[in-house]
Parts: C-alpha cells; sequence; structure tokens
C-alpha cells in the first residue's frame, strides 16, 4: 500500500505509535467525521492497534466503535506520520464504504468522540481540524468510486513435505500456521469478500476456516499443486473478475505466478513472493484493478 508520509516528524529512536482509520463514504459525496473533546478537532475515525491487531482490522474495529457503522474497506491511502510529544505516530487509512445502515442518529456521545456526522465533502474539507487530514480526504476523493475485492491468499505454514507421508493433498497447517489462520479471519473480515474459493487441498481449506465459520468453501482442484494448469487457473480467474461479488482465492506458491499471470499483474509489480499466509488484495472496479496492497499476519 503506499507508505509516502503527508507530514513528517522529527527523527526518533523510539517506537512509533501506530493507528488506523478509514475515511468512509456514503452516496452523495458524504464523509463520516467524528469530534474528539479532549482535542476539540474534527478527523476520521481511527485508533491504536489492539496487541496483535493488524492495522486492517484495526481500521474497521475502530469506526465500529467510535460511529458504530459497520465498513468494509476500499482502496489504500498514503499514511500519515506525525509526531506526538516526543513520539513518532503513523495512521494507516483506507477508503471504506458502509455495510448496512448509515444512520449515526443513536450515537451516544461520551468522553471519546462526543459528536458524529456524515458531511458532504466540500463541507468536511473545511471542517477538518488538520491539515493532514484534509490532504487525505483530497486522496480518498480521487479513489472513492466503489470496488469490489479480490484477495489472493497463500495457505499458512504448513507440514514440511518431508516430514509428511501421506497424499500431499492432505497435508495439514503446522500450528503456527492454524494460529495464523484464525489472526487472518479479522483481516480478511476487513474486506468482506463474498465468495471463498479455495485449492481442494488441506492446508488451503484449514487457512479458510477460521474466517468462513458456517460459510462454504468452494472446492476447486484447478488450485491445487496437483491440478493446476495455466488454462484452468485463468478460467478461475476470468470467473471472479467477471463476477459482481468480491472473492478471496487461497492457493499455493507454485500456482501463485498463474493467478497473478492471469489477473494482468506484471512481474516488475509483484516484488518478493507471498509468504505462507500471505495475501494480496485487488481492489476490481468493472473487473479491473484499481488499487493493489499485499499483507502478511503480523505486518503493519
Amino acid at each position: 500500500m503506499p507508505n509516502s508520509p503527508l507530514i513528517t516528524g522529527a527523527a526518533s529512536n523510539k517506537p512509533p505509535i501506530v493507528a488506523a482509520g478509514v475515511v468512509t463514504f456514503r452516496p452523495g459525496r458524504e464523509v463520516l467525521l467524528v469530534h474528539r473533546p479532549k482535542y476539540d478537532d474534527w478527523s476520521f475515525p481511527k485508533g491504536k492497534l489492539d496487541r496483535w491487531e493488524h492495522a486492517t482490522a484495526a481500521a474497521v474495529r475502530e469506526v465500529v466503535e467510535e460511529t458504530g457503522v459497520e465498513v468494509r474497506l476500499g482502496p489504500p491511502l498514503a499514511e500519515q506520520h506525525y509526531p506526538v510529544n516526543d513520539r513518532p505516530k503513523v495512521v494507516h487509512y483506507w477508503t471504506g464504504r458502509v455495510l448496512g445502515s448509515d444512520d449515526v442518529g443513536g450515537y451516544q456521545p461520551n468522553a471519546e468522540i462526543d459528536g458524529v456526522r456524515w458531511v458532504p465533502a466540500a463541507e468536511a474539507a473545511r471542517l477538518l481540524t488538520h491539515t493532514r487530514d484534509r490532504a487525505t480526504l483530497a486522496a480518498a476523493l480521487e479513489v472513492r468510486h466503489k470496488t469490489r475485492p479480490l484477495v489472493v491468499l497463500r495457505h499458512a505454514e504448513a507440514r514440511s513435505r518431508s516430514r509428511w507421508h501421506e497424499d500431499d493433498a492432505l497435508r495439514p497447517l503446522l500450528r503456527t500456521g492454524e494460529a495464523h489462520a484464525l489472526r487472518l479471519a479479522p483481516m480478511l473480515a476487513a474486506y468482506q469478500p463474498g465468495r471463498l474459493v479455495s485449492s481442494s487441498s488441506t492446508r488451503c481449506l484449514q487457512t479458510l476456516e477460521p474466517f468462513a465459520a458456517d460459510r462454504e468453501i468452494e472446492r476447486d482442484k484447478r488450485l491445487s499443486e496437483e491440478g493446476a494448469t495455466a488454462a484452468g487457473v485463468t478460467d478461475v480467474v476470468e470467473e471472479l473478475l467477471a463476477a459482481e461479488r468480491g472473492a478471496v482465492l487461497c492457493t499455493h506458491r507454485p500456482v501463485l505466478p498463474l493467478v497473478l499471470d492471469a489477473l494482468g499483474v506484471k512481474r516488475s509489480r509483484r516484488g518478493k513472493p507471498l509468504a505462507p499466509g500471505e495475501m494480496l488484495v485487488l481492489h476490481l472496479r468493472k473487473g479491473s484493478p484499481v488499487a493493489m496492497e499485499r499483507h502478511a499476519v503480523g505486518g503493519l
């Protein structure tokens, strides 16, 4: 995701304060703002990460806690960097869309947030207290149009081939892989992919199970190491690109290049191969990617 600072504070050897937030839109070019009485400022819903929490999960959690509105993440925005007292602070931001009701009329003011408002974008640019937030709003307006996610996920850490003497398709996750699958669940939930499509291999299915809960995981041998071909993978990807719902596709390291080729992701943009449990998120508009980000468990 973009990481160009909007504001940079003085250098510090102290670890940064890490926070996450969302610039949330609803139809009519209205944006969700909150008022903090402690600072007497208008800003976007945001807050610090809990221990072991990923920024994607923290961002949507903070919006719910501070406004009562549930959101899903859209394209990422540039981070904000600025000093707080003698420590640096970084805030990870995304655009967001409302899930369910956008009514904030029943919000109960408290000591942390005493005002929540939907504000027309032009008015929000004047109401926002901080210059850095006005810059973030301007950037968000450039990418505010509705998108849907396609999450490409490599399965979490599995038992080694050398120590597994049964059918490789049945090779399971290690305990660390199972723990990472649990931590992946809120990260995936932040994007709300509607379809869950997976290699038929056990290690991929186990990676998705904590997020899936009672939902169906579509098993597809064309995404397995044993069954993958360029043509088969392309068929799966083209179907997902043409669909109306967002999706997560879970597969294996050897199959990922075929998936990325089918998605048209240039090799120069891929960077290092995805690590176990790492995901690449493409934000699609009219079937074409308009933004791309990648996240690993424990990252950000």
